[in-house]
């Protein structure tokens, strides 16, 4: 059973950190995580699906409590995009509240219990299944790297091409011609670093709250008799307050996530 550890609490745990990939990229340089693009693409489509029925069935007077929900988050997110960018929020304002939910609800895939996703897919024959897609750099930095995109977009959009050029060559030194050089390389390296943090403060939170909860979850199936059920019983009081602290935690991240989208792209439009 994927559940019980073979060797002890360290195989378990480096059993957990497999990802289920096509046998085809096994042993090669590409490698597919077939688990955490399922899970996010599952959740993206949740997310779309809950969000359009409330829409669709939004009522002008007395809302219900669904409604009033998606309001609440609707006006929270909004609220933080009003705060800083002063622009056109038509694109701005759905992309920071699609990356807050999606984001939040990926993390919030940490909640579930270690055991019960790789549970249920080993009945259907599959060894390794983790069901964290923020705990994956790879996800994390795809993510990123599509804010990275955006940010190139709109810097070129606001600024024109001879604009951001020159903004890149000429910010934050100075337009002297000795400075072309140290201003290009500076701006490379703050623009390298944007995605770069993005994906690595997202990542690196999310696969320490794993390692957490794999780590607790293996002190269920250790020891026997009295010292296994000690154990077995500070495992669930441990989960209990770690999976309480991982809220604030899973939330936090969500919002940061955000809030560095909304900051990157508004900076964009920022004339120096």
């Amino acid at each position: 059973m994927a559940s019980e550890p073979q060797g002890g609490l360290t195989e378990y745990i480096q059993h957990h950190l497999q990802h289920l990939t096509p046998h085809t990229s096994e042993g090669g340089f590409w490698a597919v995580h077939v688990d955490s693009i399922t899970v996010s693409l599952v959740l993206g489509a949740m997310f779309c699906l809950w969000f359009w029925l409330k829409a669709r069935k939004a009522t002008a007077g007395v809302p219900g409590k669904g409604q009033a929900f998606v309001e609440i988050v609707l006006e929270f997110v909004d609220g933080q995009v009003k705060d800083v960018f002063h622009g056109d929020r038509r694109v701005l304002g759905p992309l920071a509240l699609t990356v807050f939910v999606w984001v939040f609800l990926m993390n919030a895939m940490d909640l579930l219990p270690v055991d019960l996703l790789p549970w249920i897919t080993e009945k259907f024959g599959v060894g390794h299944f983790r069901a964290v897609p923020t705990a994956d750099i790879n996800m994390t930095f795809a993510m990123s790297l599509t804010v990275f995109i955006l940010i190139i977009f709109y810097s070129f959009k606001a600024k024109g091409a001879s604009g951001y050029m020159h903004e890149l060559f000429t910010a934050p030194f100075g337009k002297h011609p000795l400075l072309w050089i140290p201003n290009f390389l500076l701006n490379l390296v703050e623009l390298a670093s944007k995605p770069v943090s993005l994906a690595m403060r997202l990542f690196g939170n999310m696969y320490a709250g794993e390692l957490v909860f794999m780590l607790i979850a293996g002190l269920f199936s250790a020891g026997a008799g009295l010292a296994g059920w000690a154990l077995y019983g500070a495992g669930i009081i441990g989960y209990t307050v770690w999976g309480i602290f991982h809220i604030l935690i899973i939330s936090i991240q969500a919002f940061i996530f955000m809030v560095l989208t909304i900051v990157y792209i508004s900076m964009a439009h920022d004339h120096h």
